[in-house]
């Protein structure tokens, strides 16, 4: 039971921090599924990832209450309307990858969610974001500075770029990070923005997945669910206060040569595997 327990830390914590960093979640979690194997049924792994995923929405919501609260007696009647509007334009951000999710989620696991897909999308995102650091997107002057600069046309066109994390490999944050770069968001903005988009498709693809899945699983399954819930939880709490800070005075070049590198680690692995 104490390896399960690691093993259960362990992927928790991997969730915890690939999730808002920009080198996948997903990719990270299917590569480590693969080395480690942990004893649960087909099912109640699926929840476990479900689960790992809720608990960082959740550090995003309390890390962020008091932003996205409109109900407050802290802020008064402007601020609370500017608090409606940032949640229309998070809904409006959602809106692409909810519809086309929906349409192509069976499709995308039986085709896509696999080595060969993480490794190329790792490869080139890891090119893109070197690209965009060094050039002229990292010099044009940014013209969202804050999230009430933020337009329902950026919202849509964050929400397009989030229809790219589809892909495994892909990482649902560096995509929304990128779309803001590039449509001229500041880094932060866009990185925060990029959070708030995360909690309604997360929250909603999560609750789906409950309710197909449910609750019938054996005592242990749940405590090694639990751990991995927690650990994921506390380590998100960490990783979005680092990357905001971090992205202040920093580009993403670190991430683009992490992914490429990564990238060839996972080819090199695979194949002598022969997996």
């Amino acid at each position: 039971m104490t390896g399960e327990i690691l093993k259960s830390l362990l992927l928790g914590i991997v969730q915890g921090i690939t999730e808002w960093l920009p080198i996948s979640s997903t990719g990270h979690l299917l590569l480590l599924d693969e080395i480690i194997d942990i004893s649960l049924s087909p099912d109640a792994k699926e929840l476990f990832m479900v689960i790992i995923q809720l608990a960082s929405i959740l550090a995003v919501v309390i890390i962020y209450f008091s932003t996205l609260n409109p109900f407050t007696r802290k802020k008064d009647k402007q601020e609370r309307l500017q608090t409606y509007v940032l949640w229309i334009k998070v809904l409006v951000a959602t809106l692409p990858a909810a519809v086309v999710g929906l349409l192509v989620d069976d499709f995308m696991n039986a085709y896509f969610y696999r080595w060969q897909v993480i490794a190329f999308a790792l490869f080139s995102y890891g090119v893109i974001y070197l690209f965009l650091e060094r050039g002229r997107f990292a010099k044009r002057e940014k013209r969202v500075t804050s999230l009430e600069a933020v337009t329902y046309k950026d919202a849509l066109i964050m929400g397009c770029f989030q229809m790219l994390a589809l892909i495994p490999g892909t990482s649902r944050s560096g995509s929304t990070i990128l779309g803001g770069l590039v449509i001229g968001f500041e880094r932060p903005i866009a990185a925060k923005f990029s959070f708030f988009m995360a909690i309604p498709v997360m929250a909603g693809a999560s609750l789906l997945k409950l309710l197909k899945l449910g609750f019938s699983y054996s005592t242990q399954e749940y405590v090694l669910i639990a751990i991995a819930f927690v650990s994921s939880f506390f380590v998100s709490l960490l990783c979005i206060k680092a990357l905001v800070a971090y992205v202040r005075g920093h580009g993403f070049s670190v991430f683009g040569i992490y992914r490429i590198v990564l990238s060839l680690v996972v080819v090199v692995y695979f194949l002598s595997t022969g997996v």
